[in-house]
């Protein structure tokens, strides 16, 4: 492969969303296990926050990262020098292309022939995995959930709980056929069993690679937040750590991360504190006797800068990744992740994948909504995300304003038997005597009206057109 060709990865059509979800939704063990697992997400999150000023802690989060967005550009300058001091090498992406080349180019130099990763939805938004593979170098997930939705050859359905459209039974069956595993039904063993075929890949593996949930400019730290030891694993056992992250998760100072955490971890599962908290400022110094010798962040960019520019969409930026606004959206309850066709599914998909994809390839995701709020009501960053859906749906009709060179004429949802049905409105509109024939007529022959008119009127009666318009019954009166 060139240097500069596209490697092909795990892609999905986004475009076969509406198939995808009608799919999801007539499949009732898709529909069972997320509605179970919802549920309970939502009941661990309520829970979590007894006893807390929710409203307060949510406007401290959103000002946190609502600082640290304006003045992104000097936080990174200052993340840099920082981590560089620390003896962290710091690597720069404009895409996701880019950043798989230079852990290419890192694992290349050190001969590296196997790595070990920990959970990170920006290497899934890289598609890392398949690039690396293509490569000639393995890549093998370690986080649980994860390890299985690559056994399986499938992509995450949730940002935190990867395999959460599986249940026990189909687990158990897959780690069997993959694995050799006994069928068992119980969670402990096949937990067991998972780790235990993953020690010895972490004892073997010649690079790690992790995410980052917040990189702290004043300090140069990056922090992980994680459950499983995997995390700790994959960045202190291997003899190299790639960390690679999206260029908005740089926060000011330590101070800034005690708020993020309590919202993400309440948010996120319902917990207090994560079992796992790790804070990485540099790489095994001499006196220490564990840790990597080689530390390297990848900061990627992916269309971050183009939201950037944008004083609204900018908004966007400031999620931190606890995947509530899934839990709590009755769209997603419904159909899943995998319908949505992206990396990053839900209510933050459907306003994070048109500005990384544009909004041609992604101009069904603003409409996957019933904007009933919710989304928008227990984002711990306060994320308008319901306003920023209906911006999207209007650009969908007059253009897309981030990548206009991708959007056709008419805008990038709008079909041109739509886009002449509304000139044919808006000119009748325009003509007092043309309307008043036309409704008057419509009126007449109300009784030639079809009972079907979509999609929309398989579950809800179609309006029936008035016997009389409202200039005849005007008229009537006298008036």
């Amino acid at each position: 492969m060139s240097e500069t060709a596209e490697h092909t990865g795990h892609h999905i059509d986004v475009k076969e969303f509406h198939p995808r979800a009608q799919a999801a939704i007539h499949n009732p063990k898709i529909r069972k296990n997320f509605r179970s697992a919802m549920d309970g997400l939502m009941s661990k999150r309520k829970t979590a926050f007894e006893g807390w000023d929710l409203e307060t802690l949510r406007d401290l989060g959103a000002n946190v990262r609502l600082r640290a967005l304006a003045n992104l550009p000097d936080l990174l300058e200052q993340l840099e020098k920082k981590l560089t001091e620390n003896g962290i090498r710091v690597h720069w992406a404009v895409d996701g292309d880019e950043a798989c080349r230079i852990v290419r180019d890192i694992c290349k130099a050190r001969d590296a022939k196997t790595v070990i990763k920990g959970k990170s939805m920006v290497s899934e938004e890289m598609e890392l995995n398949h690039y690396l593979e293509e490569q000639g170098i393995e890549a093998l997930e370690s986080d649980l959930g994860e390890y299985i939705v690559q056994l399986a050859d499938e992509t995450p359905s949730h940002i935190i709980m990867p395999a959460i459209h599986k249940n026990t039974g189909e687990i158990s069956q897959l780690l069997h056929d993959k694995t050799g595993t006994d069928l068992s039904n119980d969670v402990e063993y096949l937990t067991a069993s998972a780790r235990q075929q993953l020690r010895e890949k972490f004892m073997n593996a010649d690079v790690g690679v992790s995410g980052v949930n917040f990189a702290v400019a004043e300090t140069g730290t990056l922090c992980l937040v994680e459950n499983e030891g995997n995390g700790r694993m994959t960045t202190t056992v291997p003899k190299c750590h790639i960390a690679v992250t999206g260029i908005e998760k740089v926060v000011p100072s330590m101070e800034d991360v005690s708020a993020l955490l309590a919202l993400l971890t309440r948010s996120a599962t319902g917990q207090h504190i994560t079992t796992y908290f790790n804070m990485i400022s540099g790489p095994r110094k001499a006196e220490e006797l564990d840790g990597p010798e080689e530390v390297h962040l990848v900061l990627v960019d992916n269309g971050r800068s183009s939201i950037y520019q944008d004083d609204e969409l900018l908004d966007t930026l400031r999620c931190i990744r606890c995947g509530a606004c899934m839990n709590h959206c009755p769209v997603y309850t419904r159909v899943g992740g995998h319908a949505y066709g992206t990396t990053y599914p839900g209510p933050i998909g459907k306003i994070l994948m048109p500005h990384l994809i544009g909004l041609d390839e992604g101009r069904h995701l603003p409409s996957a909504s019933s904007l009933c709020g919710a989304c928008g009501e227990v984002c711990p960053v306060k994320i308008p995300i319901p306003d920023l859906l209906v911006r999207l749906r209007q650009e969908s009709v007059d253009g897309d304003k981030l990548h206009p060179a991708k959007v056709r004429g008419h805008g990038a949802k709008r079909s041109s038997m739509e886009a002449m049905i509304w000139k044919g409105w808006a000119w009748m509109h325009a003509s007092p005597g043309i309307y008043r024939f036309g409704t008057g007529a419509a009126s007449k022959f109300r009784a030639l009206q079809p009972s079907k008119a979509g999609a929309w009127t398989d579950y809800r009666t179609a309006p029936k057109l008035a016997a009389k318009t409202l200039h005849q019954r005007m008229k009537e009166r006298g008036q």
